[in-house]
């Protein structure tokens, strides 16, 4: 074996399945106990329009992204990494985004957020899917033999 292959590693190595398969992570991130809530904020209605469905029309944003929910959830101790994923990936799957953290209303514990979302009305109903599921990622190799993450929603 050459310096290069000890200090990076030989491509036979990584090849082998067995040590890529006990390598690659099946359930991590693991976000649970994910439900609809209400915010505060919410009771004042000369901001905000209840649509349906824990759905509100923020009526000072004109744009199209105007509508919001809030959601609870717990993330699994275990998170090695941080607090982005797997919530990060449900943003980019249902195209919304963080309209607020709810700093105020997020004193239940370390591993528990409430926070608000935002996006268009159809994005935000496609979004509802994950209430009461289990949100985590989970490793697989593609074709070309790259470790990759995706989300997984059971």
């Amino acid at each position: 074996m050459g310096i290069f292959d000890k200090i990076f590693g030989s491509k036979k190595e990584k090849s082998s399945e067995n040590s890529t398969n006990q390598d690659m992570r099946l359930e991590y991130n693991v976000m649970k106990n994910i439900s609809l809530g209400k915010s505060l904020k919410y009771e004042n209605s000369e901001q905000f329009k209840p649509i349906e469905n824990s759905i509100y029309q923020d009526l000072k944003d004109n744009d199209d992204t105007k509508y919001r929910m809030t959601i609870c959830y717990e993330l699994e101790p275990d998170n090695e990494t941080n607090n982005q994923y797997p919530l990060e990936d449900i943003l980019d799957k249902y195209y919304l985004y963080v309209s607020d953290f709810l700093e105020t209303e997020n004193h239940t514990g370390p591993n528990k957020f409430k926070l608000e979302l935002a996006g268009e009305l159809t994005d935000i109903k496609n979004g509802q899917e994950i209430i009461g599921k289990k949100v985590y990622n989970q490793e697989f190799e593609d074709d070309d033999g790259q470790i990759r993450v995706h989300l997984k929603i059971e």
